[in-house]
């Protein structure tokens, strides 16, 4: 049968508060929109985890819930887990190889450049920057987390914001 992960980069957090920690981020006006709106995107997919990751971040549980909200996942049941925050491809893989077999799909909900970084590793494709609110549909011939590693996934979908709603240039972020 295999397994399904989606990598789901953050919306667009607000840089308009300089003293704040990163950690601590909200959204901004376009991440509040994206947010949702990629969110129905994933419903019109058709894709329903059976597992939502999230960092803790602020940034990231906005993203989480406005998703969850979307697709009718209880947010509840989400699993925040502090180590997705700055992570390392090397803790990314660990946190999906961590992964109770149980779950087929399981969304990661995360940060660049790591989830860039992991992409790239677990297909073995040049994808480049994941853009904000961007989603990787990854697919796994396993069906055992435990054996997912590099170049283990094909990529299915990826799709971001701009490709449906527009706006302006992109600023690369952590």
């Amino acid at each position: 049968m295999g397994k399904t992960l989606i990598l789901i980069r953050h919306a667009k957090s607000d840089w308009s508060d300089g003293g704040e920690k990163d950690f601590d981020r909200g959204l901004n006006q376009r991440g509040n929109m994206d947010a949702p709106r990629m969110g129905g995107k994933l419903k019109e997919m058709g894709i329903m985890p059976d597992l939502i990751v999230s960092s803790p971040a602020l940034r990231t549980t906005l993203t989480t819930e406005y998703i969850c909200e979307q697709i009718n996942y209880p947010f509840e049941k989400v699993d925040f887990q502090e180590d997705i925050y700055e992570a390392s491809v090397r803790t990314l893989l660990k946190v999906v190889n961590e992964l109770n077999d149980k779950y087929n799909t399981v969304m990661i909900v995360g940060h660049n450049p790591g989830f860039s970084y992991l992409a790239e590793y677990l297909t073995g494709s040049e994808i480049g920057n994941i853009p904000t609110c961007g989603i990787l549909e990854l697919k796994i011939d396993f069906d055992k987390w435990a054996l997912v590693s590099q170049t283990t996934a094909q990529l299915k979908s990826f799709i971001y914001p701009k490709m449906f709603f527009g706006g302006g240039g992109e600023k690369v972020e952590n």
